[in-house]
């Protein structure tokens, strides 16, 4: 087994050849390690570099886990915690997907109900923010709606790190069409684009775009939501113009 140093070792060396969005931003990324689980904390200029950078260190030996708190930079004006939080809250009540959900703020550590649950199968979401990290918690009814929700609140400006919490009640195993399946869902729900003229495809985790968009902006924004897709570890875009 190797010491916990020669692992720290390993993973720097890794971060050095992640091809980042930006610049070249592994100098400000911090690496703990516990029990084999890796700890990334700092900051890096995009969702792709922090996506990738995750993605290569969870292919280091001796590494079982990776818990990724990197923040994306916000070159925005600065959101306040309640702002990104009622953001968040408000994206998930106006989801269709999310109709029959409880939905709740956690405000100075105290709950506050922003609609009851409807129905038997319902889930519930409980919302916190603090310096731009969104926390998601509670039950969902699939792992699409689990990794719908984390998008939702990428979506929110000012989300730097979202910390996806949330139980998938009864328990499904995670595959490649799961992941293609929360993508589709992910498109459909995104107003600025056409899902229909897309098609996705997940092999071990890489996810291949193809289809039509009518803009370069449409284009670059379907790949986006790919990348805010949880345990999506690379996105291959064949995306064409074509109006």
């Amino acid at each position: 087994m190797q010491s916990s140093e020669a692992v720290l070792t390993q993973a720097r060396a890794a971060l050095a050849h992640v091809p980042y969005q930006g610049h070249h931003l592994h100098p400000t990324i911090q690496l703990r390690l516990s029990d084999g689980a890796l700890i990334l904390e700092g900051e890096v200029a995009d969702i792709v570099d922090k996506t990738r950078a995750a993605a290569i260190l969870r292919r280091v030996d001796g590494v079982t886990s990776v818990i990724d708190h990197l923040r994306v930079a916000d070159g925005s004006t600065p959101v306040g915690d309640g702002e990104l939080r009622d953001a968040v809250c408000e994206r998930l009540l106006n989801a269709i997907d999310f109709r029959n959900f409880k939905i709740c703020a956690k405000v100075k550590g105290h709950l506050e109900s922003m609609r009851e649950a409807v129905g038997e199968r319902s889930g519930w979401i409980e919302v916190a923010a603090s310096n731009g990290v969104v926390t998601l918690s509670g039950q969902v009814i699939s792992l699409s709606h689990m990794r719908l929700a984390g998008v939702l609140a990428w979506w929110s400006r000012g989300c730097r790190c979202v910390v996806n919490e949330l139980v998938v009640a009864p328990d499904e195993a995670d595959r490649d069409d799961e992941i293609t399946e929360a993508l589709m869902l992910v498109l459909e729900t995104d107003p600025f684009i056409d899902a229909g003229r897309i098609t996705v495809r997940t092999d071990n985790h890489v996810v291949t775009l193809e289809g039509y968009a009518a803009t370069d902006y449409a284009r670059k924004q379907i790949e986006r939501d790919a990348w805010y897709v949880q345990g999506v570890e690379n996105v291959i875009n064949h995306i064409v113009l074509r109006s």
